[in-house]
């Protein structure tokens, strides 16, 4: 029988495991268009990518780059295997799992370092190959939300770090979760237009 208080905590249960699917499978997708264009490009030097749109909203480039392979392959493949990860993160547990804490420290910090190579990316994106590119950008409108709520679900549930004090912490920062990934895709924005203004006067 079910208690009116595991009610909430499966509905908040359930609706992180759809979230982490829906966030995977969005970024998996834009990686996986990312991935086969730059296969296209290989196999025909002349293909043009379907997310050239224009001189700035290009993949090419980024693609062509040597910050697009940093580890000697291309980065899509990192995003095609590494977004698999909260889809089966998410299916496990709307079939019932419940993970250790080990495992959710781990899992945080491999979110912590994809949102720390798509900042970098970002950089190099803006500032270095200057272009904004299509489906980079929605790999990043995926990896953003997905890293803050699992931040906040994995530490309101008491599996960062130890204490009552600190689950308090997260569980009144997952009440505001929302507010850090609006201002993180805010700081994005801002440093976008400011690389764009720089491009159009003075490389454009």
């Amino acid at each position: 029988m079910t208690t009116s208080a595991e009610t909430p905590l499966r509905r908040r249960r359930i609706g992180f495991a759809w979230f982490s699917i829906f966030a995977g499978i969005v970024g998996w997708f834009a990686s996986f268009e990312l991935l086969t264009e730059y296969i296209k490009t290989l196999q025909e030097p002349t293909h043009l990518p379907n997310c050239n749109i224009s001189k700035l909203v290009t993949c090419g480039p980024n693609m062509d780059s040597w910050q697009g392979s940093l580890f000697g392959f291309s980065n899509t493949i990192i995003g095609v295997t590494a977004f698999t990860a909260p889809i089966l993160v998410g299916a496990a547990i709307l079939a019932g799992a419940h993970f250790a804490r080990w495992f959710w420290r781990l899992y945080c910090l491999g979110l912590l370092g994809g949102i720390v190579f798509i900042t970098w990316l970002q950089y190099q994106s803006f500032y270095s190959l200057a272009t904004l590119c299509p489906w980079c950008m929605v790999v990043w409108t995926a990896m953003i939300p997905l890293w803050w709520i699992t931040l906040a679900k994995a530490g309101a549930d008491g599996n960062l770090l130890a204490g009552d004090t600190s689950v308090r912490a997260f569980k009144g920062f997952a009440s505001w979760a929302w507010v850090a990934i609006l201002l993180h895709f805010v700081i994005v924005a801002v440093v976008a237009q400011l690389a764009v203004d720089w491009l159009l006067e003075f490389r454009l």
